[in-house]
């Protein structure tokens, strides 16, 4: 058995939220559990008791009551603690004084401004009643169109506490894509953005804003956030126009907290609309409170007043993750740009100067500063580091824990993402942690391994599984009478399974491996790997920066597997690079997947997200049109598909 990279001390343990919880569980209900494996096995087995307990052992407030806690077994369309009314945004501020920290705003220019709850509260209250001021009721939407500042996080407390549902897309999204995502949700009021930083570069996005303002013809209430004018002549007297700084001076408007129903609305978050228009996956107040009060403190590890860390964008899930820190009394802090500008240092450096105490990242950005071989700061105050958005790679948690001695944080692998705005598995601080591996099935999660014939496998690659409901679930996608996209989305591969797409392991430490997509897994001589093992592999090639790999079925042979690399400045693809790529494939990997033909590419198409475009390349090689397989205003690199189109035309010759 391989030893542990990390392993956490008795102090560390018994010094846990979770180790407290256990405590509590054997103290208020004498059940006794020796480790994580015994606890996460009761969650799972009782969900019922085990969402009751949450509710009180995190003293959630409420009114009324409940005479169960979930309508029915089946999913989807289950109504959780149906008869009580709460607000996820209260349970944000009680034991906050205003003199406390609330939030750090940065921006890649070096700018910080921290606010206090007083400073933000009062922002909160001029905003909510802007909004009541013109008609808005619970349960209207209020989208928004804004870089990760502190407006944003303003604009998404006074939805909650108002009983708005809050929607957002990033300013480096593309118009047509913001507008695919926002029409379909008929929102009431649109705050924004003119322009953003990014990259040592300012982006002018009035032409864009015009063009979205025309589209959203519900919209009546305008908010500007910014400086510099805008002409908004044309649209008359219907629509009515605020700058954020007319909106927040009201210093006696009172903060107003509205309980709601258990299962109301509280954000709308969207699939990655690679493909027509974006599914939108819709989420409860209730059940986000429950849910991010578990994970952040269960798995997380979060405690009051500490500084709470991600780099993302408002068009990301872990944007709203990053607030869910607030739930669990963190700091959150803000960072508004490039997180390579101007160089593979500047996060690191932040973690350093702001001393963080949580840190997360995507797994891309850590494997780009390994590439680059950085040195990073001491972060002595560091406890966690967490990296989700694709696999990491083994090699990253072994260069993290050389880099980062003799400090070791908790190097926390987490997925679950936009569907349940939190992850299925992460974090553990009672467990060891052994490379290339996520530490556990979170808890309440009831995910097991699938084989093609539907049986339950361990130690063995397969579909990730959820057999019962989670609390955090979406209660409905927007606009989908049925469930029919719902249902379409998770559950027709295994009827009654949530079958999420990942492609997984549990191993023989009851740890996790996700090697990918399923839908890009490669299969060659039946033997079936995850992309992310040949990007593992590819990792040890000097030249290379990036790369995809698909595979295309063959009804007469195998596979044919392509694979594009993005190479150094001045490497060449010449033969004996491509010797060195596939034998490093067949070292790492299997002689099976060693590729068919090897492309040199200029770039790697991404989401803005961050998630390499693996299938909609496949579909472009299969005869799909471009236009067909890419929403381009949802890509970091909609250019990059150009190279590919050309490619594929090649190739289907």
């Amino acid at each position: 058995m391989t030893e542990p990279i990390f392993k956490p001390s008795q102090e560390q343990k018994q010094s846990s939220n979770l180790f407290h919880f256990m405590q509590w569980l054997y103290l208020k209900y004498d059940l006794t559990f020796h480790d994580y494996r015994s606890l996460w096995q009761w969650s799972i087995n009782d969900i019922d008791g085990f969402y009751k307990i949450l509710l009180e052992y995190f003293d959630i407030q409420y009114d009324g009551q409940y005479q169960k806690v979930r309508s029915q077994d089946t999913m989807p369309g289950i109504q959780w603690f149906e008869g009580i009314e709460l607000n996820y945004a209260e349970h944000i501020i009680r034991g906050k004084s205003k003199s406390d920290i609330a939030l750090i705003a940065i921006n890649e220019k070096g700018e910080e401004n921290t606010f206090t709850w007083n400073e933000l509260l009062i922002q909160v209250a001029s905003l909510q009643t802007i909004f009541k001021e013109n008609g808005l009721q619970p349960g209207d939407r209020v989208v928004a169109y804004l870089p990760n500042i502190v407006e944003a996080s303003v604009s998404l407390l006074a939805c909650i506490f108002s009983g708005y549902v809050w929607s957002s897309c990033s300013p480096d999204f593309g118009a047509q894509s913001v507008i695919d995502r926002f029409t379909q949700t008929n929102p009431k009021a649109f705050i924004f953005c003119d322009s953003y930083q990014y990259n040592g570069k300012t982006f002018d996005r009035k032409d864009a804003v015009d063009t979205m303002i025309q589209a959203l013809t519900t919209t009546k209430l305008l908010i500007k956030t910014g400086n510099s004018p805008f002409d908004y002549n044309e649209y008359g007297h219907t629509k009515v126009l605020y700058s954020w700084t007319e909106l927040i001076q009201n210093t006696q408007a009172e903060l107003e907290i509205n309980r709601l129903p258990f299962n109301h609305p509280m954000w709308i978050l969207y699939s990655s609309g690679t493909t027509g228009l974006p599914k939108c996956i819709t989420h409860s107040q209730g059940g986000m409170l429950i849910e991010h009060l578990k994970y952040t403190r269960f798995h997380n590890d979060i405690r009051p007043d500490q500084k709470f860390f991600w780099f993302t964008t408002t068009g990301w899930v872990m944007w709203n993750i990053l607030h869910a820190s607030w739930v669990s009394g963190a700091i959150p802090v803000l960072y508004d740009g490039q997180p390579m500008y101007p160089d593979a240092t500047k996060l690191w450096s932040l973690a350093d100067k702001y001393n963080f105490d949580h840190m997360g990242v995507g797994a891309p950005f850590i494997h780009a500063c390994m590439k680059e071989n950085i040195e990073l700061p001491l972060l002595s105050n560091l406890k966690s580091l967490s990296s989700t958005g694709s696999p990491l790679n083994p090699e990253a948690y072994d260069w993290i824990y050389q880099k980062l001695k003799p400090v070791k944080p908790y190097l926390w692998s987490m997925s679950g993402g936009t569907d349940v705005a939190t992850a299925f598995v992460g974090g553990c601080p009672l467990k060891d942690l052994y490379i290339g591996e996520i530490q556990c099935r979170a808890l309440g999660v009831d995910l097991v391994v699938l084989n093609e014939n539907g049986d339950q496998v361990e130690n063995e690659v397969g579909e990730l599984v959820i057999r019962q409901p989670m609390v955090c679930m979406p209660v409905y996608f927007w606009n989908d009478p049925g469930y029919l996209k719902y249902k379409e989305a998770y559950f027709d591969m295994f009827p009654g399974l949530w079958r999420h797409g990942d492609w997984i392991k549990i191993t023989e430490h009851d740890g996790l491996i996700i090697s990918g997509r399923s839908d890009t897994t490669l299969k060659r001589h039946g033997v079936r790997i995850g992309t992310a093992e040949i990007y593992s592999a590819l990792q040890h090639v000097d030249a290379i920066i990036d790369s995809l790999i698909i595979h295309i079925d063959s009804k007469s042979d195998e596979p044919y597997m392509p694979l594009f690399v993005k190479l150094k400045d001045g490497a060449l693809l010449d033969e004996q690079l491509k010797k060195t790529i596939n034998n490093t494939i067949r070292s790492f990997c299997s002689p099976r997947h060693i590729p068919d033909e090897i492309y040199l590419v200029r770039d790697i198409p991404y989401t803005l997200s961050g998630k390499k475009m693996e299938s909609p390349v496949k579909k472009m090689f299969i005869g799909i049109d471009k236009s067909s397989v890419a929403s381009t205003g949802a890509m970091r690199n909609p250019e990059a598909l150009d190279e590919f189109e050309k490619l594929a035309r090649e190739f289907r010759k």
